[in-house]
């Protein structure tokens, strides 16, 4: 069906189209815009109608509102804003007041919307239909009463009219008590009192009306009201007992005794005890039993009276968990007296019922509530010897008589009697079959290990810790007691085996499902015991083993801290005197793995922020230290070196930015770069070898923000850190062919404060493979010789060095080409170092050999090239060098001399007449 739009509809078509197309998916929209509408509707606004249509219009939309909700179409509120608004259409019709039969219409319709409105909680637009109802009423009583003929007549009209009254007043009584009126609803309730007699079908309604408000102003605390509704509800009921049980009049007078009860169990004490004995005459009931004792209690009476009370419920056939509650409420009023011995009755007179083990076990629990421990043993040891002699007591009973002797031996565990506790677990062990598996055993055994572990019996203790541990393998406390027993037995294996469990059972993705205690907290405690445990007994491998775990499985970061300080205290003095070894090599990484969880736990205390509490800065000093010694210590093994400067770094982060500290960052991060340059250079793949580079570049700007902030502190001017810095990343940018790294180079070359080493150390790392930048090299090394040569003592060594770079990138080895190489520029180098030769002593004399051999091999390429002038130049110049050997001058001397000859000669020849000539020129190595 299409969808009807009633936003465009006047009054009259919203109700005739709602009729006719109920189904609309915009029915509520439609009843809401009624039921605005109606208020401002009247007579006037509907002239067109006549009085027929406008009654005939509003009840075919009451009947149309019941049909609907009864199809559940419509909720219970928007039913009553149909029948609010059919019912305002009737009461505008002028002819509707006319006749007997439009003004019951009214009545009726009038009663039901009051009551629709009452079920869904508007008590206030109810009262309004409620009292035209009452009016309709007189109304409808006067007519009635003026045209009966027959006294009979009038009695028959009369009775009508006062059913519809009843009605409405219990209507109106409701709405009362929703509303709090505690006034208009007693006076409606005594109005239909009255007319009860009248209409004495009404009774029971009545008395259940009551009853419910007595109910619902108890549940609020308001005592004096809630007994004068169940007053009224039990004297109702009272007038007609044959449709109200004594059952129903003994529950109100419950009620009703509860309530004087709480409302002042002084003042009101009589009336309470009058009740519940009017209550129990009625009907006999376990709960008027109980309340009575408990009313009785409440006074003053003497044990005597009381006991005869307690008898009472006996001959009355009460059960014996009534029985048992009145015994032991009797206890908890201090009534001892008569509670044992009501006790004692109870256990005779139900002797041969099955659950009289429940008497049994009260017995018991009340005796050892007031410290007659030897009486209720004697009791204990009866049901022990009964329940295995045949008269045995119910799963359910044993499990409460389990409950009663654990919370007796946990309490005198607590004193540290322990003898006591392990006596009162014994007779719970007595309770078990000796082939019963049961996890509760094995807890059981668990406790009488610690109650024989205290008494030092370490015999009974490891076979207790057995029995546990053959019941409930996978239970955390029954590891941790078998570690117990292995390190007081000196037993290092076994004890690390335990703690191994008990970290596998803390791992385990799904826990046992018989773990009496799964909870991660409690393995983490005992893990933290059985470390104390174990150093307070020496055993400190199974110390550490615990520690470890410990600060692994641990949420709380301080202990996490305290554990990791604890381990390290252990196992540094022996790492450090350890061999290198693959054995040393594993503990350097566990440790590695602790100072790992140690940083992280630190950071979880700081959370990005500097902290305020000395002690948390002390922490991060305490571990930053010893990060650093262990880095210090690994020498032999680089990687991990650097694994712990990083750590000892970024500990450091954790503490306040003082000079110390950012001297340590900064070494830090300076020895991590150099590993990644050192481990770069040996990657044995270009990605592996990428990605150290950049570890290594990222580490060598921090350092240089460090750097910059450490200058500010102080004069740092012999400190060689930035020199490195700047070492560093000219080898990460070479390597890596950076485009930008002759800008880079145009800052460095600008540097005044470089030493001629450095300017060598970037030639080689300009050359060093992968990278090939020999134009960088080349005006490095010149720039080294440059400073060389500008010092007053030339260190002649370095110098040779530093020369002999130089002239070999200028000239390489077999390669030598006149284009390539500018002979002109290499010639003022060998004269720079010849002079320096001739005028200094200590000029290596392997460099004047190299040198020799150079300048006469170049003139050798000259020959060979037709070059003859420049080759006896070239060949003249090797001779002067050779005038400076020492030891090795005699063995070069007549060759060279020779060649020389050989040389000088085909100079003097034209080239036209020596063409072709097999002389044979010889480089010298």
């Amino acid at each position: 069906m299409d969808d009807v739009d009633f936003r465009f509809m006047d009054f009259k078509e919203i109700i005739e189209n709602l009729i006719v197309k109920g189904n609309s998916p915009s029915i509520h929209e439609a009843i809401d815009r009624l039921f605005m509408d109606i208020a401002n509707i009247n007579r006037e606004s509907m002239a067109e109608m006549q009085d027929a249509q406008v009654e005939e219009m509003a009840v075919n939309l009451w009947n149309w509102a019941v049909t609907r909700r009864v199809g559940l179409v419509i909720s219970e509120e928007q039913k009553a804003k149909l029948q609010h608004v059919a019912c305002k259409l009737v009461c505008m019709c002028e002819d509707s007041a006319v006749s007997e039969e439009a003004i019951q219409k009214q009545i009726l319709m009038n009663m039901k919307t009051g009551k629709g409105w009452l079920d869904v909680g508007n008590a206030v637009t109810a009262d309004e239909f409620f009292q035209v109802a009452i009016a309709g009423l007189e109304q409808l009583y006067v007519r009635l009463m003026q045209r009966s003929s027959t006294e009979a007549h009038v009695a028959m009209q009369k009775i009508a009219v006062e059913r519809d009254l009843f009605k409405v007043l219990s209507y109106q009584a409701e709405s009362a008590v929703a509303q709090g009126d505690f006034q208009r609803a007693s006076a409606c309730v005594l109005r239909c009192k009255d007319v009860l007699m009248r209409v004495p079908k009404k009774t029971r309604y009545l008395h259940i009306l009551c009853y419910n408000f007595g109910v619902e102003t108890y549940k609020q605390n308001k005592y004096e009201e809630s007994s004068f509704w169940l007053s009224q509800s039990y004297d109702i009921g009272k007038m007609e007992k044959n449709s109200i049980g004594p059952e129903m009049l003994a529950k109100v007078l419950r009620l009703l005794a509860t309530a004087y009860l709480d409302w002042d169990d002084r003042e009101y004490y009589d009336k309470a005890l009058s009740a519940i004995n009017l209550a129990n005459k009625e009907h006999s009931h376990p709960a008027g039993l109980f309340l009575k004792m408990k009313i009785l209690l409440k006074g003053e009476i003497a044990n005597e009276e009381l006991l005869e009370a307690v008898m009472e419920t006996l001959h009355l056939d009460a059960s014996l968990d009534v029985c048992l509650n009145i015994a032991k409420l009797l206890m908890d009023h201090d009534r001892e007296s008569v509670g044992f011995y009501f006790l004692k009755i109870i256990c005779e007179h139900f002797k041969s019922s099955e659950n009289i083990g429940k008497a049994l076990l009260l017995h018991i629990d009340m005796l050892l509530e007031r410290k007659e421990e030897l009486l209720a043993k004697e009791k204990i040891e009866e049901i022990i010897v009964g329940h295995q002699t045949g008269r045995q007591l119910t799963t359910e009973l044993v499990g409460c008589l389990h409950d009663i002797l654990w919370k007796k031996a946990a309490r005198s565990f607590e004193v540290q009697n322990y003898p006591d506790a392990l006596q009162w677990y014994c007779y719970s062990l007595r309770l078990y079959a000796s082939d019963q598996m049961d996890l509760d055993l094995a807890k059981l055994q668990r406790n009488m290990a610690a109650c024989y572990l205290h008494l030092k019996q370490l015999d009974k203790a490891k076979v207790a810790v057995a029995e546990a541990e053959q019941r409930d393998p996978t239970n955390i406390f029954t590891q941790f007691y078998v570690f117990k027993i292995a390190v007081l037995e000196g037993n290092s294996d076994r004890a690390l085996q335990a703690i191994t469990s008990l970290e596998h059972l803390l791992t385990a993705e799904e826990p046992e499902e018989n773990n009496l205690l799964t909870d991660r907290g409690s393995t983490v405690m005992l893990l933290s015991l059985a470390a104390q445990f174990a150093l307070e007994h020496g055993q400190q491998i199974v110390a550490g083993k615990a520690l470890e775990y410990l600060a692994q499985y641990s949420e709380d970061p301080q202990q996490v801290l305290t554990a990791l300080k604890c381990l390290f205290r252990l196992v540094l003095p022996k790492v450090s005197q350890m061999p290198e070894s693959e054995n040393k090599k594993k503990e350097m990484d566990r440790l590695l793995t602790c100072l790992n969880i140690a940083l992280l736990k630190l950071a979880q205390f700081f959370d990005g922020k500097a902290s305020t509490s000395d002690s948390r800065t002390n922490e991060a000093h305490w571990f930053r230290k010893i990060a650093w010694n262990l880095a210090v210590q690994c020498d032999k093994d680089p990687v991990t070196m650097r694994e712990f400067f990083m750590l000892s770094y970024k500990l450091s982060q954790f503490c306040p930015s003082d000079q110390v500290i950012l001297i340590a960052q900064k070494t830090c991060l300076l020895m991590a770069a150099a590993v990644d340059l050192e481990q770069g250079r040996k990657a044995s793949t270009t990605f592996q070898q990428t990605r150290l580079l950049n570890r290594a570049l990222e580490q060598i700007h921090k350092c240089r923000d460090i750097w910059n902030l450490l200058k500010e502190t102080g004069d740092f001017s012999n400190d060689p850190c930035e020199t490195l810095l700047l070492l560093y990343e000219f080898e990460v940018k070479a390597k890596m062919n950076d485009p930008f790294l002759d800008s880079f180079l145009e800052s460095v070359w600008e540097l005044p404060h470089l030493e001629s080493k450095t300017f060598e150390t970037i030639a080689s790392l300009a050359m060093e493979m992968p990278a090939c930048y020999p134009s960088i090299a080349l005006k490095a090394l010149k720039r080294a010789l440059l400073l060389h040569k500008r010092k007053e003592s030339i260190d002649v060594l370095k110098y040779s060095k530093c020369m002999h770079n130089l002239i070999n990138l200028l000239v390489p080895e077999r390669v030598l080409s006149a284009e390539l190489c500018p002979l002109e520029e290499v010639w003022g180098y060998f004269e720079d170092a010849l002079h320096l030769i001739s005028h200094t002593e200590g000029y290596p004399e392997t460099e004047i050999l190299w040198l020799m051999v150079k300048s006469w091999n170049i003139g050798i390429f000259m020959y060979g090239s037709s070059k003859y002038v420049s080759a006896e130049k070239w060949c003249s110049l090797a001779l002067r060098f050779l005038d400076h050997l020492g030891s090795l001058r005699r063995s070069y001397e007549i060759q060279v001399r020779r060649e020389m000859a050989w040389v000088d000669g085909m100079t003097r020849a034209a080239a036209g007449f020596y063409r072709g000539s097999q002389w044979d020129s010889t480089l010298l190595d």
